[in-house]
């Protein structure tokens, strides 16, 4: 998947450097070659001499190599490659990213690259959900850097939430994706998500729970994987991620155009809570109380139906998947709107308040197929969504 590429390697100081002899081993097993470039603080955690074995190449660590610079080194350095990892990417290296700093090497290469960029977050929780983290990585994003995780999950201090560094697998098939490789290379996914606003007047409407996160990194994960994917996302909390053809509707009969403007497609994941109705006589002005003591008659009309549409439809896709969300009975609804929609699978959770999963970053889903109901166990939205790629991978292989 990497033959030939050669992958500029950052390692930033958290106690997630030790994934990255794993990373240096798959990317070579992948066919790549790595050039490691080991901060100060990186090397608190990890050696230059276990990661030069495992790259079998030289450790870039100070900017101020007499030889290095005497040749322009760092420059070098940063164009040779074919992409820049940092992994993991520190809220320390991140703020430097996002600032433009560069008063080591590591920021130094990262300011004068011309080639891509892809990062790998690992630090703890409470330092990802900080206001600047956040603030740096929209920076980031506008830049153009790519992003693969971070996972949910305990932390080396103790706490449990986002900031674990993604597995180094993830990481070498969002490489590959990002230089053109990976499973889906050359394949066209269509991913909806979030909910559909149906206007009730010029500023109120119809909604759900939905934020979109579930969609969102869906989205992402079968970009990191190589597919071109065609993103139409309603009125969500959650951003689209970077990468993605993104295509926003407000309302079910925007939506439902957007997914035929997008077909043909190799599949389509429709993961967005679409509303079932919509209000019939919405008023082209402001609603407002008469003093009667009488509310507004509502008529509503059926939204188009996206999924039985797209699965029965003549530019069919080879693999169409559903999402059901229900709140009693869960598996026996799911097992019934597959067979009633058309699609081939259907992925099934319970969003009944007490679970915390409409609108929370966790899911608990049923993947319903011809092969019966598997249950996964709850995790976080970003592994829901890397298992699922990775199954839409292998049913178009």
């Amino acid at each position: 998947m990497l033959a030939g590429k050669r992958i500029l390697l950052i390692i930033g100081g958290g106690i997630a450097a030790y994934k990255s002899l794993e990373l240096i081993r798959l990317i070579q097993k992948a066919g790549g070659m790595v050039t490691p470039v080991l901060t100060r603080a990186g090397s608190e955690f990890v050696t230059a001499l276990s990661v030069g074995a495992l790259a079998k190449s030289k450790v870039h660590e100070a900017l101020f190599d007499l030889t290095s610079e005497a040749e322009m080194g760092h420059i070098e350095l940063s164009r040779s490659a074919d992409l820049l990892v940092v992994a993991p990417a520190t809220a320390d290296l991140l703020a430097k990213m996002a600032g433009g700093r560069a008063d080591d090497l590591a920021s130094t290469l990262l300011l004068a690259t011309d080639k891509r960029v892809l990062a790998a977050p690992a630090m703890n929780v409470r330092m990802w959900q900080h206001p600047a983290t956040q603030r740096n990585l929209g920076v980031l994003r506008g830049d153009g850097v790519l992003f693969v995780g971070p996972d949910e999950g305990e932390m080396a201090c103790g706490e449990y939430g986002p900031g674990r560094m993604a597995e180094p697998a993830a990481i070498v098939a969002a490489i590959g994706a990002a230089l053109g490789g990976g499973p889906l290379a050359g394949k066209h996914v269509i991913v909806t998500s979030g909910p559909t606003h149906e206007p009730i007047d010029p500023v109120r409407y119809i909604a759900n729970r939905s934020s979109g996160a579930q969609g969102a990194a869906l989205a992402a994960a079968l970009r990191d994987l190589g597919a071109r994917v065609s993103f139409v996302t309603g009125p969500a909390t959650v951003p689209p991620p970077m990468g993605v053809d993104t295509v926003r509707v407000e309302t079910a009969g925007e939506m439902a155009a957007a997914v035929a403007a997008a077909l043909p497609a190799d599949a389509a994941v429709m993961a967005a809570a679409v509303a079932d109705w919509r209000v019939a006589n919405a008023s082209g002005q402001k609603l407002k109380k008469d003093g009667s003591g009488k509310a507004p008659a509502l008529e509503f009309a059926e939204n188009p139906d996206i999924l039985a549409t797209v699965s029965k439809g003549a530019q069919r896709p080879r693999l169409v998947v559903g999402f059901a969300a229900e709140t009693t009975d869960v598996v026996a609804h799911a097992t019934a709107k597959r067979a009633r929609k058309g699609c081939d699978w259907i992925v099934a959770n319970d969003v009944s308040p007490a679970t915390g999963i409409m609108g929370g970053s966790e899911n608990a889903v049923t993947l319903i197929s011809d092969a019966g109901a598997e249950a996964w166990p709850r995790m976080g939205k970003d592994e829901v969504a890397r298992r699922l790629a990775a199954r839409i991978a292998e049913a178009l292989a």
